[in-house]
């Protein structure tokens, strides 16, 4: 699996965090953000560039953060294909996975510290669409994936 991760000013400590805690985990990266911030990346252009290559199939998963993750996840979600959510608890990151398929995780590095957005990361990479789920729950979530493949075929033009 291809992981992105990318940060402007806002959530640059956070992502030097994640990407040393995905180095601990010997996950390969690529960081595609602000890598130093004497030459910060704007969030649009981060999010646009996570977007399109997950879009297009050149990643599975990219883990972004801005002040507050929404500008981040707003610039991916113009992308057919990709489910950006912002993340605030393993919670969030859990259903965001299990039930939305969300392949781009968002963070505020202006709302949550290192130490949490690592273990948010974990629970992101660790978790599947439909989990544990029962049956009857796990054809409803790919019948509402369905919809909005259809809805993504007609608005993105």
């Amino acid at each position: 699996m291809k992981i992105l991760i990318g940060a402007d000013k806002g959530g640059f400590a956070v992502k030097e965090a994640i990407a040393g805690h995905l180095r601990e985990l010997d996950l390969e990266y690529e960081d595609i953000g602000t890598i130093t911030l004497d030459e910060p990346k704007s969030f649009v252009s981060i999010g646009e560039s996570a977007g399109a290559a997950i879009s297009s199939g050149q990643a599975q998963r990219a883990i972004l953060v801005c002040g507050t993750g929404m500008g981040m996840s707003i610039a991916a979600n113009k992308h057919k294909g990709v489910y950006a959510a912002v993340v605030e608890s393993q919670y969030a990151a859990m259903y965001a996975r299990k039930i939305n398929d969300a392949n781009v995780l968002c963070l505020g590095g202006f709302m949550i510290g290192p130490t949490m957005a690592c273990e948010i990361v974990d629970t992101f990479l660790n978790t599947e669409f439909v989990q544990d789920f029962p049956q009857w729950r796990i054809d409803f979530l790919h019948s509402q994936k369905a919809a909005l493949a259809q809805l993504e075929e007609k608005n993105f033009k």
